[in-house]
């Protein structure tokens, strides 16, 4: 085999429309963009979502709910991932820096820590919020709940 006998595979390549050559092409005359209108024209393009005048889809769909733009979205992050973490570590403090190497949660994100599992270690724990069971449960294992 050699580079002057290489092929495409039979039926993947196909000839384009040579448009506006001529009647007997079959593509002559109006070349294939039909008689008048929009799409007969040089320029034209369609919006996003135009369907001919018909009510677009995203405009015939109901909308509902409340979409909050201010909203502050949290990692969460259980007690039981907080002592695997501790385990892991044998850290005496819990920092965010140490969460994102841990891969816990991605660099912007804000942690809060949620009260699920069980924490046995006192440890301070840094995060951008707690719930309140949360914090609780820190402090009767003998840690602190720290709030940046």
């Amino acid at each position: 085999m050699n580079l002057s006998s290489l092929k495409p595979a039979a039926g993947s390549v196909k000839i384009g429309k040579r448009v506006g050559r001529g009647q007997g092409s079959g593509l002559g005359g109006t070349s294939a963009r039909g008689h008048k209108g929009a799409q007969s024209r040089s320029g034209y393009s369609r919006k996003v979502g135009f369907e001919g005048g018909q009510m677009p889809l995203q405009r015939r769909l109901p909308k509902f709910g409340f979409n909050n733009i201010n909203r502050v979205e949290y990692k969460a992050l259980n007690l039981d991932a907080i002592q695997a973490l501790v385990e892991k570590t044998n850290a005496t403090v819990i920092t965010l820096e140490l969460i994102r190497e841990n891969g816990l949660c991605a660099k912007k994100d804000l942690v809060k820590i949620l009260n699920r599992g069980e924490i046995t270690s006192a440890v301070e724990i840094q995060a951008n919020g707690f719930s309140a069971s949360a914090i609780e449960a820190i402090e009767k294992a003998g840690g602190k709940a720290v709030t940046l």
